[in-house]
């Protein structure tokens, strides 16, 4: 029978794969044209009103050049350690639980939870090349070419049907539309496309994409809901007749594009105590826009839970002087 020897969690924004010098540039801009910014506070805002709510004296210790430059050491110290976590494991297979940004599934249909169960992937490379003169340089261990890595299909399979037995009503795709366009390319989403890049690195490992929908309502999962579907995929890999050593990981979170360090370690508090109660307490008007994702880490909490917590860093990064970035974490269930 499979077993699931191993956890593992890391962030993927693309700030992660930046130098620091353009975590403003390129990824702050961005932030003041956000109208949707979710403060500390839970209020929805832009980027001037929640400057304006912000403790900009803490904020300016935050950005310091030489701390950015510290937390960018440290992101990349804590990407190392999972990819080297995940190949001391040595797993047969590796299920992935991580977030579509309406970069595959769209309005046209936006599944709660949807497992992919095709033969093969595409990955999307760096794409277009970005210069000095755009202002933009290119992420950190992303190739410029696509490619196509195999997946997994029989376990992802089983899944489907395990869930379904089980009363999930789970969305299944079996195959990726090449003529798809928009930032998809016909390609996986990011969430999948930096575990391939930054923590495989050439580990041959076959996939299961399990796509969350953390962010779009009206149909975003309870964090129970994702706890409860992470046991019950641990339960189906264990029913799975066929010998494999399965590693389960979380792509995405933490807090951000509104750093909310606090939301943060409640979530790391209740994973680790696997305490299911304060992880469905989470306050949900928190756990929209990009804070979502930490329902890819509860539903790898659920996934994990005969497993240990070990946190090797949480690097809270952020960007501008009204506290946007990303919280960064990294973590093994052992």
């Amino acid at each position: 029978m499979a077993e699931v020897v191993i956890g593992l969690g890391s962030s993927h924004s693309p700030q992660l794969s930046m130098l620091p010098e353009a975590w403003e540039s390129r990824a702050g801009a961005n932030d003041q044209r956000n109208p949707e910014l979710i403060g500390t506070d839970g209020i929805v805002s832009g980027y001037e009103d929640l400057l304006a709510r912000t403790d900009v004296k803490r904020i300016a210790r935050e950005i310091d050049p030489k701390v950015q430059q510290q937390r960018h050491e440290a992101n990349q110290r804590g990407i190392a350690k999972v990819a080297e976590a995940l190949k001391k494991a040595k797993p047969d297979i590796l299920v992935m639980f991580g977030d579509d940004q309406q970069e595959y599934l769209t309005d046209d249909n936006m599944p709660g939870f949807c497992i992919y169960w095709g033969d093969e992937v595409k990955v999307l490379g760096q794409g277009e090349k970005y210069t000095a003169a755009t202002g933009f340089q290119p992420l950190i261990g992303y190739p410029p070419e696509d490619k196509i890595v195999p997946t997994q299909s029989a376990l992802g399979r089983h899944l489907i049907e395990y869930l379904a037995e089980s009363e999930y009503d789970i969305g299944s795709s079996k195959f990726l539309d090449p003529n798809r366009g928009g930032r998809s390319r016909g390609g996986i989403g990011h969430a999948f496309g930096y575990v391939y890049h930054r923590i495989m690195d050439g580990m041959n490992i076959p996939t299961v994409p399990i796509m969350v929908n953390t962010y779009y309502p009206p149909n975003q999962p309870t964090p129970k809901r994702c706890y409860d579907i992470g046991r019950t995929i641990r339960s189906a890999i264990e029913a799975w007749p066929t010998k494999a050593r399965v590693a389960v990981l979380a792509s995405g979170g933490l807090s951000h594009f509104v750093v909310d360090e606090e939301l943060d370690q409640m979530t790391i508090k209740g994973l680790k105590e696997k305490d299911i109660v304060q992880l469905s307490q989470l306050p949900r008007e928190r756990m929209n826009s990009g804070n979502s994702e930490a329902r890819n880490w509860i539903s790898l909490g659920g996934a994990a839970e005969h497993l240990d917590m070990e946190l090797f860093d949480y690097v809270p990064c952020y960007r501008s002087p009204a506290g946007t970035g990303c919280a960064m974490a990294f973590a093994q269930w052992t």
